[in-house]
């Protein structure tokens, strides 16, 4: 039998001999149920149509982006670390040659993944390359198929690698994380965004919601929180969730700059 993927947001289901009549990720209000209705998909049918393309966003850091776009459209991220490779996020599709190049590059120490959108095919990844997925339990609920590969942290802050360390920023869903990697952008320090912090059209700012495709706002509180909890860790360069978007300098001063700018907007009352 069969996994089933949801076709709209790339969450994986166990094995049935049908897929489920529900997606429970879409069906809450941070994501949406497309106006189709609700569909879904194998690994073997996703693999068919579907390849995943790379890209070098610099050095020791990967790019991978499924091409046709499938689900939420969201990309991996491959972290080369000299204690071994983390792929933060995660995709649906898992292909023979994306396995052939991980692989070649060293295999996977570690999945990180930033919230339960980008949870996918998880399980596969951690199987095929005998390593853990390390989740925030705050999320657990979110896990449609358990897996004894998934490690459920705690706290605020989890290290991971040699300076490679897992931030607790909730907001978006209640265990929300970044990955900051002390020596991206050439030792300026870098942080992975997924949604938590998503970088913009413009490429010099970021923005916080509680749902992006339905945009519900999160409170100024949650974003000062959020703003200054990232204010304590030194980086220059934040790489989002989707290709081509990555704020190459200035990280930082984005993040303080547009969480001033929300938190003013909520407070203010505009003509």
């Amino acid at each position: 039998m069969p996994i089933h993927i949801c076709s709209t947001c790339g969450t994986s289901y166990p094995e049935a001999p049908e897929p489920p009549r529900h997606c429970r990720i879409c069906d809450d209000e941070r994501q949406y149920v497309p106006p189709g209705g609700q569909a879904w998909t194998t690994p073997e049918r996703l693999g068919r149509g579907h390849v995943n393309a790379w890209r070098q966003l610099e050095a020791g850091l990967f790019e991978i982006h499924t091409w046709p776009q499938f689900g939420i459209g969201q990309r991996a991220l491959l972290l080369r670390t000299a204690g071994g490779n983390i792929l933060w996020d995660c995709l649906a599709l898992l292909d023979d040659a994306t396995e052939a190049l991980i692989r070649s590059l060293g295999g996977l120490r570690a999945v990180a993944i930033s919230h339960p959108h980008y949870y996918t095919c998880m399980q596969d990844w951690a199987r095929r390359f005998d390593c853990p997925v390390h989740l925030h339990a705050a999320d657990s609920e979110w896990i449609m198929r358990p897996d004894p590969a998934v490690r459920l942290w705690q706290g605020e802050t989890l290290d991971i690698a040699d300076g490679v360390t897992l931030l607790r920023l909730g907001g978006h869903f209640a265990g929300g994380a970044v990955l900051h990697w002390a020596d991206g952008a050439e030792g300026r320090g870098a942080i992975f965004s997924g949604d938590i912090v998503q970088v913009a059209a413009d490429l010099g700012r970021v923005s916080f919601l509680w749902s992006y495709p339905n945009m519900m706002p999160l409170s100024g509180t949650t974003v000062r929180r959020i703003a200054d909890t990232l204010a304590a860790w030194k980086f220059d360069r934040i790489y989002g969730a989707f290709p081509g978007r990555q704020v190459m300098s200035g990280g930082a001063q984005a993040v303080e700059r547009s969480a001033a700018w929300y938190v003013e907007l909520l407070k203010g009352e505009q003509a």
